[in-house]
């Protein structure tokens, strides 16, 4: 596989732990103190770390450290308006369009020749 397809592969998975760790508690948690959602926020964002940095060090093989920043926001874009939608129930609006504009413009400045 493509080291950039590894790269987003890993890095989208590392993402959707790191949505649900910064925002889930947001939906199942509001009962608990903050604390205990601190706690299992970062018991998920375990995970996501044990996901991100082997995807960084794979893609730092042939990307440099902005492109794989930008890869990064883009993906975690797509990973959270869906959750955001879905999961938290918010309406989809018509600036999620216009950030991921903004971002295509920075894909193409990060990784043009």
């Amino acid at each position: 596989m493509l080291v950039w397809m590894q790269t987003a592969a890993l890095l989208t998975l590392s993402n959707i732990f790191m949505t649900f760790a910064w925002y889930g508690h947001l939906k199942t948690m509001n009962s608990k103190p903050w604390l205990v959602a601190a706690l299992v926020s970062w018991g998920i964002a375990l995970f996501e770390y044990l996901i991100m940095v082997p995807a960084n060090r794979i893609g730092y093989t042939e990307m440099s450290v902005g492109q794989l920043k930008i890869m990064q926001e883009v993906i975690t874009l797509a990973v959270f308006v869906p959750f955001s939608v879905y999961v938290m129930q918010q309406p989809l609006k018509l600036d999620y369009l216009w950030a991921g504009l903004c971002l295509l413009g920075a894909v193409y400045f990060i990784f043009r020749a």
